[in-house]
């Protein structure tokens, strides 16, 4: 017992400061990829090549005046960046990132809190990270602030369906929601996202939404709302909004790793999932883990400044529209076909099955896309000839 709660609470520490330190480096890393896709230069002032400018803007956040408007609920208004900050962090604590490590008190698993139910923990504490923004717009007593705010719940709900109907496809497949268990399952056949491929698109869509990323990020349209639901903020609080954020991106891009590329698994080979563990093991599924995740991180700063903003009755029409039947028509498809090969022809989850689950996939994101081309993916967007 007293290893398990020592083990633990030295894996609750350095989790929790790579990620804060993750999420310091990783604004860094925006505005350089997005000064190299600009061709201009970037933050390089402080530090070698501006590798310091995170501590410099953390220090110029502290060091800011902290205001509060004269007619906010104080106590709400205090209260919001925490319950968006806090559910940022913890969402992280179910996931895998490398096979376990031999000690000489015994085994670790790299893992926080290895839940039965890790899965669902992660879509509901996730989803209470709107619950900050709706407090932050409503208790500044701001018209431009509570709009941003009732954006954000609206966008947030509507892609949370979509989301969770997508990820039922891995529950499906993987008879678990145990994500140590869904790597496991991946690991003795083929990655989820090779027969899971239109699931993966519907979650990979959702998440850019449910981070309140471009483009769709409605609730804080500089344009349209000033700066949407933290207008009122400044200093550490206005800080902590954006630490969420790039927490959140941190954590969808993990899941997404976990879900679809096999988390921790080094691709080619049955190395790192057979035999006894090693150091050696773990380190090397540890950058398998960490290289996925940031693939999916700059995947996200690449889409930022690419693609222009949604109008906001697109961005709903999209998600409930588009997304919603599309995931629910997917699960159906899937359940059929995957009843057919277990029951029918007798075959378990393996390259086989994935094979014709991919021929499947392969065959709705054809007549998927024939139909998104023809005009009709968002009301609005293509207009009838009079």
């Amino acid at each position: 017992m007293t290893f398990f709660l020592v083990s633990s609470f030295i894996k609750m520490f350095v989790v929790f400061n790579l990620i804060m330190v993750g999420v310091a480096m990783l604004t860094l890393l925006e505005r350089r990829v997005c000064a190299w896709m600009q061709d201009r230069l970037g933050p390089n002032r402080v530090g070698p090549q501006g590798i310091l400018q995170p501590a410099a803007d953390g220090l110029k956040n502290i060091l800011k005046e902290e205001t509060s408007p004269a007619m906010a609920d104080k106590t709400l208004f205090t209260l919001a960046p925490l319950v968006s900050f806090v559910p940022a962090l913890v969402t992280f604590g179910v996931i895998p990132f490398a096979s376990p490590l031999p000690t000489r008190w015994g085994v670790v698993p790299m893992v926080v809190a290895d839940l039965p139910v890790g899965f669902l923990y992660i879509l509901a504490i996730s989803s209470l990270g709107v619950y900050g923004i709706v407090l932050a717009g409503w208790a500044s007593n701001n018209k431009y602030a509570l709009l941003g705010g009732l954006r954000a719940s609206a966008q947030m709900i509507s892609y949370e369906i979509a989301m969770g109907m997508s990820t039922v496809a891995v529950l499906l497949l993987a008879g678990n929601v145990t994500l140590s268990q869904v790597i496991a399952q991946q690991q003795h056949g083929l990655w989820f996202v090779l027969p899971l491929t239109l699931g993966f698109v519907i979650f990979f869509v959702s998440a850019l939404a449910e981070t309140n990323r471009l483009p769709f990020d409605l609730p804080e349209a500089e344009a349209e709302l000033i700066a949407g639901y933290h207008t009122e903020y400044s200093s550490m609080k206005f800080s902590m909004f954006y630490i969420a954020e790039y927490s959140n991106m941190v954590t969808a891009s993990a899941l997404m790793a976990t879900l679809f590329f096999g988390g921790w698994d080094i691709p080619f080979t049955h190395w790192d999932d057979t035999g006894d563990p090693t150091v050696l093991k773990t380190l090397l599924t540890l950058a398998a883990f960490s290289l996925k995740t940031f693939a999916f991180l700059f995947t996200y700063i690449w889409v930022r400044w690419t693609l222009p903003r949604f109008r906001y009755d697109q961005l709903m029409a999209l998600g409930w529209k588009v997304l919603l039947p599309l995931a629910l028509s997917y699960i159906t498809i899937l359940a059929t076909a995957i009843w057919f090969i277990r029951v029918q022809i007798g075959w378990l989850y393996g390259p086989g099955m994935a094979l014709i689950l991919l021929g499947v996939n392969v065959v709705l994101l054809v007549a998927l896309v024939w139909w998104l081309d023809r005009g009709r993916i968002v009301s609005g967007i293509a207009e009838e000839p009079a």
